[in-house]
């Protein structure tokens, strides 16, 4: 039996608030890495942090929870996503 191989989306997540704390970038990639989604940090300042996923829409769904709970030492307001591209499968 042939196993279902799931859609890989790319989006890029904008994550806004006093996000500023040197543990939010570390604790993303670790974050990313456990749900096994590819990313790539690309803006980081006291307010925003941008970066792109890869990986299947549930999986985006749980890092976009994550971000939002976050370290204790951010709060985060408000969290875009953005599709950056069809399928990549």
């Amino acid at each position: 039996m042939a196993e279902k191989t799931q859609a890989q989306l790319k989006e890029r997540i904008t994550i806004l608030g006093d996000v500023k704390a040197a543990s939010f970038v570390p604790w993303i990639r670790r974050h990313a890495e456990k749900l096994g989604l590819s990313q790539s940090i690309f803006h980081t300042s006291a307010d925003r942090i941008e970066l792109d996923v890869t990986g299947p829409e549930e999986l985006i769904d749980m890092m976009e929870v994550g971000c939002s709970l976050g370290p204790i030492d951010v709060w985060v307001e408000t969290i875009v996503r953005t599709a950056v591209g069809k399928d990549v499968n």
